[in-house]
């Protein structure tokens, strides 16, 4: 879907997404450069390409965009084409994976979705709330020193927020260990807050409503395949699992 919207050819997407794997996880450094570098490469081609031949993709818009003249920069345009990938691609993928488990743990929230699929955009919310496709937000940097609860914190230290554990704050949401579809109200922060709230919010639930409605209209049995322990990648920023299997039986 995000090669759709920026405009990569069909061609290109197998090395994009292998290009995206140690963006996403905890690579080495050899393996985060070998990454970038390819990924710059990759995308300063296909400006080139949407300069000589614009088409009707989100790359070509960003290249088209002016204020009073003022194009972005070519580092301009990486630093915006980089940001909408790497947060763009992965989030979704864990939005809809962990959602199918969190509704395969709690049988009778499926259940009640399936009997009245209505409730899509409200589970969608809570399935963010639960158990959320991002551990943590961008690094953000105090300019001054600033108490925290208990804790001072020095001017010029990096501080990182925690969505999982404020969406699951009891202080905010009643029993927010609980799978509730019908939860409302429902104030997350999967999609962080204010100026950093998420470009792509929008579209992500749209894709998370649109593959649940398809999982449910498509199979009348859904479980878990497996009683191991499941493995989650391992980010830091990231939340979600390396696979999961699901046995699915249609109607």
């Amino acid at each position: 879907m995000i090669g759709e919207l920026l405009g990569v050819p069909a061609g290109f997407r197998d090395q994009f997404l292998t290009l995206l794997d140690p963006y996403l996880n905890q690579p080495t450094g050899p393996e985060m450069l070998a990454a970038s570098t390819g990924l710059t490469g990759m995308l300063t081609d296909l400006f080139a390409e949407k300069r000589r031949q614009p088409c009707d993709d989100l790359i070509s818009a960003l290249i088209e965009a002016s204020s009073d003249g003022d194009r972005l920069s070519e580092t301009e345009l990486l630093a915006t084409a980089y940001l909408l990938i790497v947060a763009g691609y992965d989030t979704t993928v864990n939005l809809i994976g962990n959602g199918v488990l969190a509704l395969l743990r709690n049988p009778s929230q499926l259940a009640v979705l399936r009997a009245d699929t209505s409730l899509l955009p409200g589970a969608v919310e809570e399935l963010l709330r639960f158990d959320g496709p991002a551990n943590i937000t961008v690094f953000r940097f105090t300019t001054a020193p600033i108490r925290i609860g208990e804790s001072d914190i020095p001017e010029n230290h990096i501080v990182v927020i925690s969505l999982v554990a404020a969406n699951h704050d009891p202080g905010r949401f009643h029993d927010p260990d609980r799978l509730d579809i019908s939860r409302n109200p429902n104030s997350h922060l999967a999609f962080g807050h204010g100026i950093h709230h998420c470009v792509g919010a929008p579209l992500a639930r749209l894709e998370g409503r649109i593959a649940l409605a398809s999982l449910l209209a498509r199979f009348a049995c859904l479980e878990l395949g497996t009683t191991d322990p499941l493995e989650y990648r391992h980010s830091l920023m990231m939340r979600g699992l390396c696979t999961l299997l699901v046995w699915c039986h249609r109607f």
